[in-house]
């Protein structure tokens, strides 16, 4: 693990080393939050998504929204919901969407893809990478809002 003030980066071995920490994730992240989830294809972004939903005590099934373009789950009293923006040709796209109404207090966005709806997303609190490295993948955080990084803070407090 690496840490400055505003970022931190961690090496995960693979699949199950990838959904415990987005279960460490979920400890962290608050309401209100928006992530944006940065990687190619195969990355690792909705495996990520998958480990932060167990660890906020989803135990249903965790699908790739590309076609859906969202996948909502209602957990640990909040609103949680899971964007894939892939198929996106233009950022208008969004707003004829109607997605502006997901961004909330009471919801936690995150977001696949945000690259697609350049100019119409909130600024994200954490911009989460995903990168191959090795054998596994690499994952790098980076606060951006005070509310993100009083959740990374919060992060890097847990035994890690």
């Amino acid at each position: 693990m690496q840490a400055n003030d505003n970022a931190f980066s961690v090496f995960l071995s693979d699949e199950d080393a990838t959904i415990a920490f987005g279960a460490q994730l979920a400890h962290a992240i608050l309401p209100g939050m928006t992530v944006f989830l940065d990687g190619n294809l195969g990355a690792g972004k909705t495996t990520l998504t998958r480990g932060v939903l167990r660890g906020l005590g989803f135990t249903g099934r965790v699908k790739s929204p590309t076609y859906t373009l969202v996948e909502p789950y209602a957990v640990s009293s909040l609103y949680f919901y899971h964007f894939d923006l892939y198929r996106f040709n233009d950022p208008e796209e969004w707003e004829d969407a109607g997605f502006r109404d997901y961004f909330n207090r009471e919801s936690v966005c995150l977001i696949e893809w945000a690259d697609k709806a350049a100019g119409q997303l909130p600024a994200p609190d954490w911009l989460i990478e995903l990168a191959p490295e090795n054998e596994g993948r690499r994952l790098r955080l980076n606060a951006n809002t005070p509310l993100g990084l009083a959740c990374l803070n919060s992060l890097k407090s847990q035994a890690i």
